[in-house]
């Protein structure tokens, strides 16, 4: 059984497609898209559930990770995009959390809904 093990072993491992798919520079990656496919999903979201301090959090992990994917030998370019992603996404939370909390786009918001109720309760 252990021979069998080694031989397939040695046949992925002739192969650089499928050495690569079979390594962590491939799954470490392609697992961790969920955080950015997440991110770009939430910037649909209202921006009332937006955390600021998990937002600039991940501003960072994503800013270090992106470093690092260069760092490592050889460069993880799956890794850099999966992190750019992330943090182009996050910075756009970033710049919709402040825009919302303190740069009165709640208060904006709160005006076109009672507005909007106003016109609607004219209405009937």
């Amino acid at each position: 059984m252990a021979a069998a093990i080694k031989a397939v072993n040695a046949k992925i491992r002739s192969n650089k497609v499928l050495d690569y798919v079979f390594s962590t520079h491939f799954w470490g990656p392609a697992s961790n898209f969920g955080i950015p496919i997440a991110a770009v999903m939430d910037i649909q979201k209202d921006p009332e559930i937006i955390s600021g301090s998990m937002t600039g959090a991940l501003i960072v992990y994503s800013a270090t990770f992106m470093r690092y994917s260069m760092a490592v030998t050889p460069k993880n370019y799956l890794l850099f995009a999966c992190h750019a992603i992330n943090f182009g996404s996050q910075v756009t939370q970033g710049y919709r959390y402040m825009n919302y909390w303190n740069w009165g786009g709640r208060e904006k918001a709160l005006a076109e809904k009672a507005a909007a109720q106003g016109t609607a309760t004219a209405a009937q």
